[in-house]
C-alpha cells in the first residue's frame, strides 16, 4: 500500500527535513505550510526527485476549515497513512512577566490546538490504520525558565496528547507517538528573538552541539515505519542529552 503523509510546517527545519527523509523512504508527501509557498514548492520538488508524488498546501492549521482542505489535498493522493504534526511557532524570549496575551494565545493556537485538528482529521481518515507523530519539545519536561514557559506549557500537553490519542486509537490500528528534540539549528530560534541560541546554548548541552533537522527527521520517519510497529504512545527525546 502507498504511504500518504502529510507534514505540518513541511516547508523549512524539521518539517522539510522530514518530508524530504520521508520521501527517501518511499512516502508520498503532502507539505502543509502557512507563509512562504517557495520553501514549500522547493521540498516538493525535492520530494519528486526521490521518484515519489508530492503537494504544497497552503494552511494554517489553527483554521479547521484550512486543515480540511489540506487533508482534502492529501486524499487526492490515496488513503491517509501519516501525519507529522510538527507545524509551531514561539514567541519573543524573555520574562514570564512580559508574556502578551496574544503571543500566549497565538501559541497555544497553532502548537496544541493546530495539532488536536490534525490528529483529529487523521483519526477520522485513517480507515485502513496507520500513524501519526506529533512534534514535542524536551521543554516540556526543562520549563523553559526566563524564555518561554508558555511554550514548554503547552509541548507539555503534546505529551499528554499523544499517550491519551495513542490509547485511544490503538484498537482502530493508529499508531500515536513523539519526538520531543532539544536545541535544533533551525530559523525558529530567529523568530523568537535569538538567532544564535543554537551557538549560545551548545555550553550546556552534554553533547556540546546543537541538533541538525535531520537528526530529528530519522527519528520521525522511524516512528512512522515498519520497525516501530509496536511502538505507541511514546515521546522519544532527540536533545543531545538535555
Amino acid at each position: 500500500m502507498t504511504s500518504v503523509t502529510i507534514v505540518t510546517g513541511g516547508g523549512r527545519g524539521i518539517g522539510a527535513a522530514t518530508a524530504r527523509r520521508l520521501a527517501a523512504a518511499g512516502h508520498d508527501v503532502v507539505v502543509g505550510y502557512r507563509n512562504d509557498q517557495a520553501a514549500a514548492e522547493a521540498v516538493v520538488a525535492d520530494v519528486r526527485a526521490a521518484g515519489h508524488r508530492g503537494v504544497a498546501v497552503p494552511a494554517d492549521t489553527a483554521d479547521p476549515d484550512q486543515v480540511q482542505r489540506l487533508f482534502d489535498a492529501a486524499a487526492d493522493l490515496g488513503p491517509l497513512t501519516g501525519l507529522v504534526n510538527n507545524a509551531g511557532i514561539t514567541s519573543p524570549i524573555g520574562p514570564f512577566a512580559d508574556l502578551r496575551v496574544d503571543d500566549l494565545r497565538r501559541v497555544v493556537d497553532v502548537n496544541l490546538v493546530g495539532y488536536v485538528l490534525c490528529a483529529q482529521q487523521a483519526a477520522r481518515r485513517m480507515t485502513r490504520g496507520g500513524a501519526i507523530v506529533n512534534v514535542s519539545s524536551a521543554a516540556a519536561t526543562l520549563g523553559s525558565p526566563g524564555e518561554y514557559v508558555h511554550y514548554a506549557a503547552v509541548k507539555a500537553a503534546t505529551d499528554t496528547l499523544t499517550v491519551g490519542l495513542a490509547k485511544e486509537l490503538a484498537p482502530h490500528g493508529i499508531r500515536v507517538n513523539a519526538v520531543a528534540p532539544g536545541i535544533i539549528r533551525t530559523d525558529i530560534h530567529a523568530l523568537s528573538g535569538a538567532p544564535d541560541r543554537p551557538d549560545t546554548a551548545a555550553g550546556r548541552i552534554p553533547l556540546g552541539r546543537a541538533g541538525e533537522p535531520d537528526e530529528v527527521a530519522g527519528a520521525i520517519a522511524f516512528l512512522l515505519g515498519p520497525d516501530a510497529s509496536y511502538t505507541t504512545g511514546a515521546v522519544l527525546r532527540i536533545a543531545g542529552g538535555l
